[in-house]
């Protein structure tokens, strides 16, 4: 939000100027810092021009462009003055070098800057190594938590600070902004790839939220492997709201949304309104993680905020260090809308068949 914010200022004081703001992909480019930026300039009216189709944002001689580096011929043919890296830990040595490179653009303003944002998940990734403690001439490290935020919901707040309960090293990372290295993760058993649209059996899982994000995931079956792809993930919905999204993404009124069965009200809401929402099979957490486990999960490889999650999932430790069964509490929304939904639907009476065996639960 500060960059965004400080860039925002340099759009609107400063002339004839260049900004790309990039993430490895273009979706997930799309739905974070191309929609707040936006959102910040609609909520203080500052008027602009707004090219859709190639994402740029004028006014008078500015220009913000949003450009991914999934094909690095994106940016090579342009220069720019600023740059912001959101979730730079996603894009390599190689692009940020490419990066540099086309940060040459003269500037009557001042000196041109690259900006790179991140949570220091990795002690040995070389964001860390390189750069924040590479004590380097040309480098500023600006290191903010959540205490520098005072807009921050109290609940996420709680959230953060609650989280020397569960895993030091998820509080390292996220409450004191220190790097960690991530283990005890859950899931190994994914692979990252396009989504299927060979769809035998097409179903939803839902994870409601306010100060949270909503979140939903669609699953779609092929050969008895699940493809999961991200549909939402979006704070301060109502339940209004979430059906408006719901027929904004056209999810078929037929179609099974396995919920939260914790919701019983939300869920007669959405049902009042058309759609096959259900409440999820009940059963604890660890029954469903490992029958997820015996699974193959395939994660839409333009789904950033599932990406995330599905790599962050880690197990609680206790203050020894030992490892608890049940998963840390935080950033874990999409995480349970996906079990919500194959747990309930794939895990039947019937059996089901995993990796060529019968099993009936």
């Amino acid at each position: 939000m500060a960059v965004a914010q400080e860039l925002i200022l340099k759009f609107l004081e400063e002339g004839d100027i260049r900004i790309l703001v990039t993430r490895k992909t273009l979706p997930s480019l799309r739905i974070t810092a191309y929609q707040l930026i936006r959102d910040i300039l609609n909520d203080l009216s500052i008027p602009y021009d707004l090219n859709k189709s190639e994402m740029v944002i004028s006014l008078n001689n500015n220009k913000i462009l949003f450009k991914s580096l999934d094909d690095p011929e994106k940016v090579k043919s342009a220069e720019f003055n600023y740059i912001w890296v959101e979730e730079a830990t996603e894009i390599s040595r190689e692009d940020l070098t490419q990066l540099n490179l086309r940060l040459r653009r003269p500037n009557k303003n001042g000196q041109n800057r690259i900006y790179l944002t991140f949570n220091p998940i990795d002690a040995f990734h070389y964001l860390i190594t390189d750069i924040v403690q590479g004590n380097r001439d040309e480098v500023a490290v600006h290191h903010s938590t959540y205490k520098d935020n005072p807009f921050l919901p109290e609940e996420y707040v709680r959230e953060l600070e609650n989280l020397i309960n569960q895993n030091e090293n998820f509080y390292r990372i996220y409450t004191l902004g220190e790097p960690g290295v991530l283990k005890d993760t859950i899931y190994t058993n994914y692979d990252i790839v396009p989504y299927t649209e060979k769809k035998q059996d097409v179903f939803y899982g839902l994870d409601f939220g306010y100060n949270n994000p909503t979140a939903l995931v669609e699953i779609s079956v092929y050969d008895n492997i699940p493809f999961i792809k991200e549909v939402l993930y979006k704070t301060n919905l109502t339940n209004q709201d979430l059906i408006t999204h719901l027929q904004a993404a056209l999810i078929p009124e037929t179609a099974p949304i396995y919920a939260d069965p914790a919701e019983p009200q939300r869920i007669r809401e959405i049902r009042a309104a058309g759609y096959n929402i259900l409440p999820a099979a009940k059963g604890s957490i660890q029954e469903g993680i490992d029958f997820m486990k015996r699974l193959r999960l395939k994660i839409d490889r333009d789904s950033p905020n599932l990406i995330n999650e599905i790599r962050g999932y880690q197990y609680r430790t206790d203050k020894d260090g030992r490892v608890l069964e049940d998963p840390v509490k935080f950033r874990d929304h999409l995480m349970d809308a996906m079990r919500y939904a194959i747990v309930s639907h794939m895990r039947k009476e019937r059996g089901t068949v995993i990796r060529g065996i019968k099993r009936n639960w």
